[in-house]
């Protein structure tokens, strides 16, 4: 029997790490390695992309939807250069992901060699936790080993780069010599207990406090039961910023949903109001939406050390895991009589609610995009897993949805990155295959990359248990949320040579490769088009043609900031008299009676 090669290690401790899944795209640089996959009978699993950039981010998806290691791979020079906006992802929204890269021969590196990148320089930023490269066979599983632990302690990328020559040579462990490095398998993670002393300090300011908000972001997704007690207890409203909005239901009458420039007018009002907040497992970086720093006294609880105390001027910082310092906050909160202040929150949710119904149901040309959502959230399975591509879509998904029960979601949160939308979806569905995913995208993302990988989601879905993976594309023609942008933060009109798109018909695209294709023109079929999608037996494309007049209106802006907006727009927009009219019509609804009636 042959001795195993580096290469037949390096799955094989994959293996070990309980990896099976390695997202990647082949190339010369690594081709030992995919001969040791023919080896190891693809186990585990190469889930091939069209592009590397997508390999990293569907790494990525896999990891926000699973809690476990993403892994992905490529080969040297252009491949690992492709890596790095999906590892950019991961290391912005704290992510642990894994990338291992190939590199040119020892015997050429430093020569100018074709393809030759100087990878350790490339991803010193992106990969900052851990980033090496592997010489001799016994240092694979030291080097391999401690890029794992690193990117699950961390929740970071790190990277390994295996030169092609050394992926060939015979595998031999590391000896009990003089440098030699052994390693071993596996961690116990602890669970990290707050000081006892400031968790009393933290309980006696939130006890001072009249009016509490929370703020409870992604690090807070395992407290769910902790922090809903908590704001029992404190008659308090929560703000979700996007990467947490899935961590407590949209139906709780004091979640006022998002917070931020995608947010909520309740988040905002919460905010502007309050005397008191209590941040949990969140580094938010929008202190314009939170309160003025003079206004209220402020408990920060975070597991990592080095994201805390640096959003707002918190008088408590506490470091540790969220459900185990929220439980030992409990036994010192006393819970407040006077419950003005919840009912105030929950009055104000209760009319968002009612507002962002009148505002999807509001006539647009042809399809009012809120309406795309409005219509899918009360038909979401309670397993669904969400996401959303970065642009207007990320509005509406911030918005519109109420999420409950066990439904996930996620977007390009940090780094606000086109194109993750589809691939985070596929990353899902290899890490969920049982659950049904949906994910919303924008023409000019789909343009990008998302036509690209529904060629990946051809040839894989019938792997899936659960073959519902659905495409909402908003299907507009202009690369909107910067259309937007240039409106609203530069004054200006838009600039049609720079943002308006190729008409594509990508339902006609879907429907070429098998997958179920509806093309939606009238808002009243939308209802009817999320039905099927729902209902079918492979995934679907709904190609949704809205109105990109629609505006995406931030939660603090007043009707005459609008109308400001509009004699802005008016100066020589090309859908000027659109932009107004859609505006007026969206704005009014928050100024209507309970009802809209």
């Amino acid at each position: 029997m042959a001795s195993p090669k580096v290469s037949d290690y390096l799955l094989q401790r994959l293996r070990e790490w309980d990896v099976d899944h390695v997202f990647a795209f082949p190339g010369d640089g690594i081709n030992g390695i995919i001969s040791a996959w023919g080896r190891a009978e693809n186990h585990p699993m190469f889930v091939q992309s069209r592009h590397e950039e997508m390999s990293a981010f569907e790494a990525v998806g896999y990891a926000k939807f699973t809690g476990r290691l993403g892994v992905c791979m490529a080969t040297s020079g252009p491949g690992a250069i492709h890596l790095l906006n999906g590892l950019y992802d991961a290391k912005l929204d704290h992510v642990p992901v894994v990338a291992i890269v190939g590199q040119t021969n020892r015997s050429a590196m430093g020569g100018s060699y074709q393809q030759e990148v100087d990878l350790l320089t490339l991803f010193k930023d992106v990969a900052s936790e851990y980033v090496q490269m592997v010489t001799v066979p016994e240092q694979l599983p030291n080097v391999l080993d401690r890029a794992i632990r690193v990117a699950l302690a961390e929740r970071a990328p790190t990277a390994i780069i295996i030169p092609s020559d050394v992926q060939e040579l015979d595998y031999s462990a590391p000896t009990h010599e003089f440098k030699m490095v052994p390693s071993s398998l596996g961690t116990a993670w602890p669970t990290v207990d707050p000081d006892d002393a400031a968790i009393v300090q933290a309980a006696e300011l939130l006890n001072a406090g009249g009016k509490v908000a929370i703020l409870a972001g992604s690090g807070a997704r395992g407290a769910r039961a902790e922090l809903e007690e908590v704001a029992e207890l404190l008659g308090a409203g929560i703000a979700k910023p996007l990467l947490g909005k899935d961590v407590l239901s949209d139906e709780l009458p004091y979640v006022t949903g998002s917070i931020g420039l995608l947010g909520t007018r309740p988040s905002y009002e919460m905010m502007m109001d309050c005397d008191t907040l209590l941040t949990v497992g969140s580094s938010f970086p929008y202190t314009q939406f939170l309160p003025a720093f003079d206004q209220a006294r402020a408990v920060q609880i975070d597991i990592d050390a080095k994201y805390i105390g640096m959003r707002y001027p918190y008088e408590v910082n506490l470091v540790g895991d969220a459900a185990a310092t929220l439980r030992a906050l409990i036994p010192h909160l006393r819970r407040k009589e006077d419950r003005s202040w919840r009912e105030t929150i929950e009055s104000n949710v209760a009319r968002w609610w009612d507002v962002m119904d009148r505002e999807a149901k509001v006539s647009a040309d042809p399809v009012n995009p809120q309406r795309l959502f409005a219509e899918l959230s009360p038909r979401l399975p309670d397993n669904a897993i969400v996401t959303a591509d970065s642009g207007s879509s990320a509005n509406w998904y911030a918005r519109q949805l109420k999420f409950r029960g066990d439904m996930r979601g996620s977007l390009s949160g940090n780094l606000a990155t086109m194109g993750p939308g589809v691939p985070y979806g596929i990353g899902a569905k290899f890490g969920c295959p049982e659950r049904p995913v949906i994910v919303f995208a924008g023409d000019g993302a789909m343009q990008m990359n998302g036509m690209a990988e529904l060629i990946t989601v051809k040839h894989y879905w019938e792997t899936w248990s659960d073959p519902r993976l659905v495409i909402a594309i908003l299907h507009n023609n202009d690369l909107n949320q910067v259309t937007w942008e240039l409106r609203a933060m530069e004054g200006s009109p838009t600039f049609v040579e720079s943002q308006s798109l190729p008409d594509v018909d990508f339902a006609a695209f879907a429907a070429s490769l098998g997958l179920q294709a509806i093309t939606v023109t009238d808002p009243d079929e939308l209802g009817a088009a999320w039905d099927r999608a729902l209902a079918a037996d492979r995934p679907t494309v709904l190609d949704v043609h809205t109105d990109p007049d629609v505006p995406p209106v931030p939660p603090h802006a007043t009707f005459e900031q609008m109308k400001d907006a509009a004699e802005a727009i008016l100066k020589g927009d090309a859908h000027s008299w659109g932009v107004v009219k859609e505006g007026v019509k969206t704005k009014v609804q928050e100024f209507l009676p309970g009802d809209g009636s």
